[in-house]
């Protein structure tokens, strides 16, 4: 699978996803993951931006709210069209362009920072992402990125809960395996069946790698890691949001910011 057959199961998914996280049901992203990355994010007022896989353009919106001059890149031309409406109703200065992050449409040394919110873990072939971020990246520039947490979201995965349902391990297999494309079929847990009703399951391919091929391929892309983070709902939020309480048993997500040297 290459990044365009990739492009066009995410062009499938885009409405749906948009849709359903507009009405506020990506939970794991708006309780924790997000607020965990802009937390991580070094100041980037004044600074110009291009956010790698921006979907609908959420978290786009969350960076030029801090005072970033952004660009947001997607290969799925729905999320694109969508981000552009928001932007049209809520100007800030934002432009998006329908394009694949292994091939950027942008000249050497042009951004100040880079993100990707959960965004590269979902391309065949991140390492070239990552070089063409190093590429438009000015030196003393930075990347930052979010992924599921590959030891705790390999192939095999499955929550294990108690008899009162309350989740307390997760059981994890074919963490060595590389996947090529797997197919995953889910939609928002969060989500009432009212808000899924007419909705196909979001097919999202899948690309394993373990740990030390991610934290490597960022240093062979020319990037020096200067920062990991593991965030975990806190006790009192998840007593909140008992949606998300199961973030606190395992990692689910992976941060890491890198600098161009």
């Amino acid at each position: 699978m290459d990044d365009t057959d990739a492009g066009r199961y995410w062009e499938r998914n885009a409405e749906a996803w948009t849709r359903l996280s507009r009405q506020g049901y990506d939970v794991y992203r708006d309780l924790l993951n997000t607020p965990a990355f802009l937390e991580l994010l070094p100041p980037v007022d004044g600074l110009t931006g291009i956010d790698l896989g921006c979907g609908e353009g959420h978290n786009t919106r969350l960076l030029a709210g801090r005072g970033a001059l952004m660009t947001g890149i997607d290969i799925a031309p729905t999320f694109i069209r969508y981000a552009i409406q928001g932007e049209h109703s809520q100007p800030q200065g934002i432009r998006y362009i329908v394009a694949s992050a292994k091939h950027l449409p942008f000249l050497n040394r042009t951004f100040d920072f880079a993100t990707a919110f959960m965004s590269l873990m979902d391309m065949p072939a991140p390492h070239a992402a990552l070089l063409e971020a190093n590429r438009v990246l000015r030196f003393g520039g930075f990347l930052q990125f979010s992924l599921l947490h590959p030891c705790f979201n390999p192939p095999h995965r499955r929550l294990l809960r108690d008899a009162g349902g309350h989740a307390y391990a997760v059981e994890v297999g074919r963490y060595f395996e590389s996947t090529a494309g797997e197919i995953d079929e889910w939609l928002f847990s969060a989500a009432p069946p009212a808000a899924k009703v007419g909705l196909r399951p979001f097919q999202v391919p899948r690309f394993h790698q373990t740990l030390s091929a991610w934290l490597n391929a960022v240093v062979d892309a020319g990037f020096q890691i200067e920062r990991v983070a593991e965030p975990a709902i806190g006790e009192e939020s998840s007593l909140r949001h008992p949606v998300v309480a199961d973030t606190r048993v395992a990692a689910y997500f992976l941060h890491v910011r890198a600098r161009k040297p």
